[in-house]
């Protein structure tokens, strides 16, 4: 930061600090929105369905092609013991995706909980779990954990890490980039190298942690696991596995094109600028300067056709393994998406090289950023055509812009992508005018050694300056070595001092840094954005599972009745009986309920009272009070019971059998 102007220097900082701020507090709020690309489409039973007979299998439909395990679906009964036995068993055909898992034989009456994970294709783990009854719903059913997978800390960590991992892909493919298409000098400027070696250092990192947190992000949920070598195994047999570890291995080739870059190719050009001095200066024919010259461009065209298949087969690594891999047109998706991954690292990559550039290296050539801003223009146009068939591809309809998150994601990005070219917008123009105050410099410098007048009293005084400094130098020097390198460090601080004066006083050059600035800080909410996009389920499955849903809920399956018989004890005088209770058709609305009340030798029994009562806890519905009418000896009846909506009610049935003797029976039935 001590090459900042004073004046920049403060605003830089806070505004950094700001948009580090809403970055981190956009990506918490966009955390919850994340959900994957798979959905569960149906099961056999059904959720909630009721049984005579306790089934062989349970079989479980999903939307889209899935990665799952022989510990992927577990069936607990109501005490949370597993009654699955066989390995799961793919049943998939055509494009139905269908698996089954099966269940001991002679299972008892009850609820049973059916807990599914897995991993969708796009690489995002999905998971569920639903319940259904055989016999008669029971008062216990399994608890399962509320965590979804890919949630919990390991969850913010892993999409903290793919935050990153973009943020280093950016900094290295766009900073490579910047170096070799519009300032070839920068090879050598330490600030570019430190940006473009800290992207590696950075992806390589994110890289490895996606690695050891895939295991635990699509399993347990326990950061210990990142370390298991045995979940590893399994992980590296996956694509996305298979796609990290390809990445690594690029990221090795990478190292040797940055060795080279900031090597050999850094030492062509300050060798070639140096005889092209030399040769300026001696008045010769530049017959050296030309060899320099081919081995120079020569060398570069080989990093350049090198570093683009390095960058596209990194960008591949996310095109093989998310949005782009699933769906439709996948094989034209792919590919466009590794060139809209590569646009965006070369204009925003470009442009924290070149915000770094104004910053740390006042010298930088104007020529330089009026290439980049041709090449920003080139990559907004790639970006906008990439982008239209994206959004296109996974919006899917007008109506998924509003009513799913991708939708509404993707114009939250739009609108940051539109803000982000105004600020380029005014970045262009004061490019445009850089290069007019370049010719307005040069006519007034040929008019000044016209004149003889300013540039020789200036030059006079930089002579007398440099000749003030050297001679003080030389005495210093024979007369003490400590205070010849003090006078040294004096003279680097005045002229680190004089271009600092000079590039302040350079308005152009000022209001360019302040746009870049903005155009940065712009950007890394977008990337939070474009973040939180590949792990949301894009706009056309989320319409087609809402129109799967409202297909359901308008076709709901018939009610069946409700038959319940349980014995009682009041603890008194011939307290002893069985209850009968049945509910027809047992689904919301109007209701027809029979109680019977059999003795202890099967006959009728006459009770002086009874009462039911229904409760939804879930909807926190009721108690709702029945008071049936008694038809006969034994047999009671209400003939309009309202029950106002679908789902798991608490049954409540007192009996009393004297004046001080009564018991409750309780139980759970399914309505609907």
């Amino acid at each position: 930061m001590t090459a900042i102007a004073p004046r920049f220097g403060p605003q830089l900082i806070r505004l950094l600090l700001v948009t580090a701020v809403l970055t981190v507090g956009l990506l918490g709020a966009l955390a919850g929105t994340a959900s994957a690309h798979a959905a569960l489409t149906g099961s056999d039973p059904k959720d909630g369905a009721v049984v005579d007979v306790a089934p062989r299998e349970v079989t479980l439909t999903f939307s889209e092609q899935i990665a799952m395990g022989d510990d992927s679906i577990r069936v607990l009964d109501p005490s949370s013991k597993r009654v699955d036995v066989a390995k799961m068993q793919d049943l998939s055909q055509g494009g139905t995706v269908r698996y089954a898992v099966g269940l001991k034989p002679g299972l008892p009456d009850g609820t049973y909980t059916v807990a599914w994970q897995a991993v969708s294709a796009d690489s995002h783990p999905v998971s569920g779990a639903f319940t259904f009854s055989v016999g008669a719903p029971s008062a216990t059913t399994a608890t399962v954990p509320d965590q979804e997978a890919g949630g919990g800390l390991v969850g913010t960590l892993y999409d903290a890490a793919r935050y990153i991992s973009y943020a280093g892909f950016i900094l290295l493919v766009g900073g490579a980039a910047f170096v070799l298409a519009c300032w070839q000098r920068g090879a050598s400027v330490r600030p570019l190298q430190r940006l473009v070696v800290g992207g590696w250092v950075t992806l390589t990192a994110a890289t490895l942690v996606l690695l050891l947190l895939r295991t635990p992000y699509t399993g347990s949920g326990k950061l210990g696991d990142m370390f298991d070598l045995g979940g590893l195994s399994d992980v590296l047999d996956t694509k996305t596995g298979a796609a990290l570890v390809s990445r690594l291995l690029l990221l090795g080739a990478a190292a040797l094109f940055i060795a080279v870059l900031f090597g050999a190719y850094a030492k062509r050009v300050t060798e070639a600028e140096a005889e092209a001095e030399a040769e300026a200066e001696s008045e010769q024919d530049g017959e050296g300067n030309a060899e320099a010259g081919k081995a120079k461009a020569d060398l570069a065209f080989g990093l350049s056709l090198g570093g683009t298949v390095v960058a596209a087969g990194i960008a591949g690594t996310w095109a093989l393994s998310e949005h782009a891999s699933t769906g439709i047109q996948t094989g034209l998706a792919m590919p466009l998406d590794v060139l809209h991954l590569l646009a965006v690292a070369a204009w925003l990559g470009g442009l924290v090289s070149l915000l770094v550039a104004l910053y740390r290296v006042p010298d930088i050539e104007r020529a330089a950023v009026r290439r980049f801003s041709r090449i920003a223009f080139t990559s907004v146009v790639v970006l906008a055509v990439t982008g239209v068939y994206q959004s296109w591809r996974q919006v899917g309809s007008w109506d998924a812009w509003t009513d799913t998150s991708y939708g509404q994601l993707l114009l939250v990005k739009i609108g940051l992508i539109a803000v982000l070219l105004g600020a380029a917008w005014f970045s262009r123009r004061w490019t445009g005018l850089l290069g007019e105050d370049a010719k307005t410099a040069e006519a007034g410098a040929e008019a000044d050694a016209e004149a003889g007048v300013k540039v020789g009293v200036k030059a006079g005084v930089d002579v007398a300056e440099e000749t003030a400094e050297e001679d003080v130098a030389e005495a210093g020097t024979a007369a003490d070595p400590e205070r010849a390198a003090q006078l040294a460090r004096q003279r680097t601080a005045l002229a680190t001092a004089r271009k600092k004066r000079d590039r302040d006083a350079d308005t152009e050059r000022s209001g360019l840094r302040r746009s870049v600035l903005i155009e940065a800080c712009v950007a890394l909410v977008v990337l939070a954005v474009t973040t939180a996009l590949t792990g949301t389920e894009p706009g056309r499955t989320q319409e087609k599972e809402v129109s799967r849903t409202g297909t359901e809920a308008a076709a709901p399956a018939p009610a069946r009745p409700v038959n319940l018989t349980e014995p009682f004890d009041t603890g008194g005088t011939k307290g002893k009986g069985t209850l009968r209770l049945t509910i027809d058709p047992a689904g919301p609305g109007t209701n027809l309920m029979h109680v019977w009340i059999d003795g202890p030798d099967g006959k009728p029994m006459d009770v002086p009272e009874v009462k039911v009562a229904y409760t939804l806890k879930s909807q926190q519905i009721g108690p709702l009070p029945v008071v049936p009418e008694r038809l006969a000896a034994g047999h009671w009846s209400a003939g309009n019971v309202q029950i106002p909506m679908p789902g798991d009610w608490h049954l409540q049935v007192t009996v009393r059998t004297s004046d001080i003797d009564q018991t409750t029976i309780e139980k759970n039935v399914k309505i609907g």
